[in-house]
């Protein structure tokens, strides 16, 4: 985004922008998936983590406002990348629920198996925003 609005004319980047975001997209879902085939196959069961449990806690409660900020910004400049990155925001933020709540689920109940399955469908959520994305199809 900051390579984009760098230039003095950043409409001419946004196609480029774009795809970059789109790509970022398919790369999040891929890593998402690997590590969740991972963990679900047991070649690197979940640990218990405090730290983990009070830095998702913390990303979910300030990720929806910085997605809020990114995607008003956007439509005020009119910039279809700027909403797709507000998009990928937002997902992180889910991200950061799922993960909050894998990390209960195997603290509370040993339950090493809850945060990869709802990781694969943030992953399948990553896949659409991509595509969409990659076809420029984010309104402002």
């Amino acid at each position: 985004m900051a390579w984009q609005f760098s230039s003095k004319d950043p409409e001419a980047r946004e196609r480029a922008a774009l795809k970059v975001i789109a790509l970022s997209f398919f790369a999040l879902a891929l890593y998402v998936t690997v590590e969740s085939a991972r963990s679900l196959l047991g070649t690197e069961a979940a640990q218990h983590s405090g730290v983990g449990i009070v830095l998702a806690a913390v990303s979910l409660l300030v990720m929806p406002f910085l997605s809020y900020a990114q995607r008003r910004a956007g439509r005020e400049l009119g910039s279809a990348s700027a909403v797709a990155d507000s998009k990928q925001t937002l997902l992180c933020t889910y991200l950061s629920g799922v993960l909050l709540v894998g990390l209960l689920l195997n603290a509370l109940f040993g339950w090493s198996w809850a945060d990869p399955i709802v990781a694969l469908v943030i992953a399948a959520v990553a896949i659409k925003e991509g595509r969409e994305a990659w076809r420029g199809e984010h309104c402002c």
